[in-house]
């Protein structure tokens, strides 16, 4: 797998992880290029090590300020159009939260309006999308269960998030763009990820 594959599913799968969609950014430590280097430098060595055939097995801390630095100075190029600023933050308990700005014009000319009482009809302009859940991750195998959604501050249905997602998650691969009940693989032979307050802990 190559690093930028890696870096893509790592911050998502670890840490609601394209990252792609908490509460005020401006809560949170800015991010330093100091940072983003040390988490190129781990994503470097978990991918590594994913590539070996050791059975020893390893553990690798990532902080909630290492994955948005990374993000930021590493990630922002490959985001889809239409997605901007996006960062994660880990409350714990396996809890986590992400939040980016989002081109929803986009979703709601793609989908169809079924008249005034739709709310895709609403979705309007460039506004904060965020979602918190929690990160089940063990045995090779990530699932999030999400447990609440809002766009521009006012709480939003589980099937509404789905297809702004799904609308810009569509690729080669998923056509259909990524479920969020589906259940993926965690790369780099990661057997499970532990998500406590502010970090992360990778286990292969």
């Amino acid at each position: 797998m190559c690093p930028h594959c890696l870096g893509r599913a790592l911050p998502f799968a670890a840490l609601l992880i394209v990252a792609l969609l908490v509460v005020s950014i401006g809560a949170q430590v800015r991010p330093s290029r100091q940072d983003a280097e040390a988490m190129k430098r781990k994503v470097a060595t978990i991918q590594a090590h994913g590539e070996q055939s050791s059975k020893q097995p390893r553990r690798t801390t990532v902080t909630e300020s290492e994955v948005n630095s990374y993000i930021a100075y590493e990630l922002n190029g490959t985001l889809p159009e239409g997605v901007v600023n996006p960062s994660v933050m880990a409350p714990g308990e396996g809890r986590v939260s992400g939040r980016a700005v989002v081109d929803l014009d986009a979703v709601r000319k793609a989908g169809k309006s079924t008249g005034l009482l739709d709310l895709r009809s609403y979705l309007t302009g460039s506004v904060p999308v965020a979602a918190t859940g929690v990160i089940h991750a063990s045995n090779g195998v990530g699932r999030f269960e999400l447990e609440s959604a809002t766009v521009g501050g006012v709480p939003i249905p589980k099937w509404l998030l789905q297809e702004i997602i799904s609308h810009y998650s569509k690729s080669p691969e998923h056509p259909a763009g990524i479920s969020l009940d589906d259940p993926f693989e965690l790369p780099a032979r990661i057997r499970e990820i532990q998500v406590q307050r502010g970090l992360a802990v990778v286990v292969q």
